[in-house]
C-alpha cells in the first residue's frame, strides 16, 4: 500500500477510525513525518468535507480502506459508494479493485459480501472486539502501519502492560487505581471528568478516550460525562470555568516527559517583548511548567481534584501501553457500576428516527 499511494483514505467512523487517527497523529505529529497522507472520511455526512476531500485527492495516487463490521453503517456506506465510484472512473475496474480494502466481519455483513463479489483484500475485525476496543485489530493496526508506524513496537507496549496490569492489588496496577479514584470522585459529586493534555497532536486520543469511556459506562442513568482540553490553548476558554465554575469535575492530565521534538527559545537583543527571561529555555520546559502552574491553581484555589498519568515519551510503545491501561480501566470501572463495559444499546435510538426520517423502508 505504501508503495502503491500518495494517499490514504480510511472510510470508517466510531472505533473505526478514532483509534487509528490517534496513534496517528500522536505519533507522527499533527503535520506528519511520513511521506504518506491519511485522510479519515466515512465519519460525518457534511457535504462540504466529503466534496473538498474528492477534490483533494482527484490528482494524487489513492488507496482505501473501508472498514464497518456490518457494512450498513449509514455514515460510511454513505462515503464508501463514493469513494468507490471515485476510484473505479480513476483507475478501472480492475486497478480500483487493487486499491481498495475491506477490513469488516469473517463471514457476514454486506460489506463482506461486496468485497468477495468484487474481489477486495479483506481483513477480519474478530466477532468478540467491540468498535471502541477495536484500535489493537486490523481496524487500528492497518491505517497504522501505512502511516509508518512500528505495529510490532505498539503490541510491545500493551503486552508490557498486560503483563503489568494483570494483578487485582490496588497497589501494583495503575489502571484499577484510576477506575478507584473516577468511582470515589464521583460519589463526591464530581460527574464530569475532563481529559486534559498539553499536546495538540493528543487531541484526537482524548476523542477515542471520549468514545471508550462514554459508550462504556454511559448506561442505566450512570457513569461520568467524559469531556477534553488540551491546555494551554483551552485555558483561554475553558479555564474561568474550570477555576471558579461550578464545582462537578474533576481533571485527568495526560502528561508528557519527551515530546517528538523540542526548540530552545532564542535570546533577541532588543527584547521589545520581555521574553528574553526564557532565552535559553526548551519550549518543552516552558509547556511542564505551564502544566505545573495550573495544576497548583485548579487544586488548591479551585478545588478541582486532578488525576495524573504521566507517559514516558510519545512513542509507538508508551502509544501502546497506554491504550491497554484505558481499557483495563475502562472495563473496571463499569464493572465498579454493575454495568456492561461491552455493549452501547443506547445508540440504536438515534438510527432509528434517521432512517424514518429518510425513508428507508
Amino acid at each position: 500500500m505504501r508503495a502503491s499511494c500518495e494517499v490514504f483514505v480510511v472510510c470508517g467512523i466510531g472505533g473505526s477510525y478514532l483509534g487509528a487517527r490517534a496513534a496517528i497523529e500522536m505519533l507522527n505529529g499533527l503535520y506528519g513525518k511520513d511521506e504518506i497522507e491519511i485522510i479519515f472520511i466515512g465519519n460525518t455526512f457534511s457535504s462540504t468535507y466529503i466534496a473538498q476531500v474528492l477534490e483533494h485527492i482527484k490528482d494524487k495516487e489513492v488507496c482505501v480502506n473501508v472498514i464497518s463490521k456490518s457494512g450498513t453503517t449509514t455514515e460510511t456506506s454513505l462515503a464508501f459508494r463514493l469513494l468507490k465510484q471515485f476510484m473505479e472512473q480513476k483507475y478501472g475496474m480492475q486497478e480500483s479493485v487493487k486499491r481498495i480494502v475491506a477490513t469488516t466481519d469473517c463471514a457476514r455483513g454486506t460489506l463482506k459480501a461486496l468485497a468477495d463479489e468484487k474481489g477486495y483484500e479483506t481483513f477480519v475485525i474478530p466477532d468478540d472486539i467491540g468498535g471502541r476496543y477495536s484500535l489493537i485489530t486490523p481496524v487500528g493496526l492497518l491505517p497504522i502501519a501505512v502511516a509508518g508506524i512500528d505495529i510490532d513496537a505498539l503490541m510491545d507496549g500493551l503486552q508490557q502492560a498486560y503483563m503489568d496490569m494483570s494483578s487485582a492489588d490496588l497497589n501494583h496496577n495503575p489502571a484499577y487505581r484510576y477506575a478507584v479514584a473516577r468511582r470515589i470522585l464521583q460519589n463526591m459529586g464530581k460527574d464530569v471528568e475532563m481529559l486534559v493534555s498539553y499536546e495538540p497532536s493528543m487531541s484526537m486520543v482524548a476523542e477515542w478516550w471520549k468514545q471508550l469511556f462514554g459508550e462504556s459506562e454511559g448506561k442505566e442513568e450512570k457513569g461520568i460525562l467524559p469531556c477534553s482540553a488540551t491546555f494551554s490553548t483551552d485555558l483561554h476558554s475553558l479555564g474561568q470555568f474550570i477555576q471558579e465554575g461550578k464545582k462537578v469535575l474533576f481533571e485527568t492530565l495526560l502528561l508528557v516527559e519527551q515530546p517528538l521534538l523540542d526548540l530552545t527559545f532564542p535570546t533577541d537583543e532588543e527584547n521589545k517583548d520581555n521574553m528574553n527571561y526564557l532565552a535559553g529555555k526548551s519550549l518543552h520546559w516552558v509547556n511542564q511548567m505551564a502544566a505545573q502552574g495550573t495544576l497548583q491553581a485548579h487544586e488548591e484555589s479551585g478545588h478541582v481534584p486532578n488525576l495524573i498519568i504521566t507517559l514516558p515519551d510519545m512513542s509507538a510503545k508508551s502509544f501502546g501501553y497506554m491504550c491497554y491501561f484505558f481499557f483495563r480501566a475502562c472495563a473496571m470501572t463499569c464493572y465498579l457500576l454493575d454495568i456492561n463495559p461491552f455493549n452501547q444499546p443506547g445508540v440504536e435510538v438515534y438510527k432509528k428516527n434517521m432512517f424514518r426520517l429518510l425513508g428507508k423502508q
